[in-house]
């Protein structure tokens, strides 16, 4: 399932194909007592930290409530700048993260590379949306994608990812499907925000026209009509309750992206320790309730863990590389 069925690259964030596990982890599991979510409340990493931490605490899988640390900035940089520097070895800390910090890192944008961290699990990949205000004069992807292409300055379009970010990336390989040159690409005006809530918050307050961002992040202002949703972009429909969401795919648009849900720890963790917190995520993971909380948050729940997802997280950073350079967000 490509993340980028247009350029015809495929990513394995997004590739369902291969659900086996290829960690073999120690029965103990390690007491996870924090998650740090490197965003504002309300969020997608919010929603990540925030989940989890519940089950963990709902399986019996901890002792005591895991406690939420919010520390917005830099699209997930000061996060990955104080885990780096002050707790690398700190074993009982998880870090958000997902497909948006791992196209930072692509891009040079954080203090460090993948070797940085230690890459624990993804559990699930959400999906990107294109919507605009329940009022707002857009009542069609075709008609949004003409204005971009022929007024590329008139629009106003945010996300929770800087310029040449993830959700940045997608609304751009929409406008080239459209078929806007590459050399007016530039000209998409573009607000960046510490998560799809607050950009969707800004939009209806008439700050900007359009958010691209991640289902997870912004469900409830679906459900609850405030937001016209004009593209998912999956390549099928998704389950209920988004089955009559437009995918881009069905109205002539060949994008898709995709974008998972996981976790990083510090980089010097112990073997031990690290095996012991994968093998904590991978129960989580396997449990009923862990679905149930996906499939009604939009997410596929998905399954890479240890040394498997380090490696994908490592080609996938030079594979999100290449895209960038070849749509110009990068030199």
């Amino acid at each position: 399932m490509p993340i980028f069925k247009h350029a015809r690259h495929t990513l394995a964030a997004s590739t369902l194909l291969s659900l086996g596990l290829a960690f073999s982890a120690p029965s103990q599991a390690l007491p996870i007592s924090e998650c740090i979510a490197p965003a504002d409340p309300g969020g997608g990493w919010d929603f990540t930290c925030r989940s989890v931490g519940k089950l963990l605490l709902d399986l019996e899988l901890v002792d005591s409530p895991v406690q939420v640390t919010n520390m917005p900035g830099g699209v997930g940089a000061v996060a990955f700048s104080n885990v780096a520097s002050k707790r690398p070895a700190d074993s009982d800390v998880v870090v958000a993260t997902s497909t948006v910090g791992m196209t930072q890192i692509a891009q040079g944008k954080y203090p460090g590379g993948a070797d940085t961290m230690r890459w624990l699990a993804m559990l699930g990949t959400d999906v990107g949306v294109i919507l605009v205000d329940d009022e707002s004069p857009y009542e069609s992807l075709d008609q949004l994608l003409e204005t971009m292409v022929e007024e590329p300055g008139s629009l106003a379009m945010a996300g929770s990812s800087g310029a040449g970010g993830w959700d940045h990336i997608r609304a751009l390989m929409l406008a080239k499907a459209a078929g806007m040159p590459a050399d007016q690409i530039g000209s998409v005006r573009w607000v960046q925000f510490d998560g799809g809530g607050p950009a969707v918050t800004q939009m209806m307050g008439g700050h900007v026209d359009v958010v691209s961002t991640d289902l997870g992040e912004i469900a409830g202002f679906i459900e609850s009509g405030d937001v016209r949703v004009l593209a998912v972009l999956s390549d099928d429909p998704l389950p209920e309750p988004f089955a009559d969401l437009p995918t881009a795919v069905s109205q002539g648009y060949d994008v898709t992206g995709y974008n998972w849900r996981g976790f990083y720890t510090g980089g010097e963790v112990s073997d031990e320790d690290y095996a012991a917190m994968v093998d904590t995520l991978q129960t989580l993971y396997e449990s009923d309730e862990w679905k149930d909380v996906a499939q009604q948050n939009g997410l596929v729940p998905l399954w890479r863990g240890g040394e498997e997802f380090n490696d994908f997280v490592r080609q996938s950073i030079d594979e999100v590389e290449a895209v960038s350079r070849e749509i110009g967000v990068i030199q």
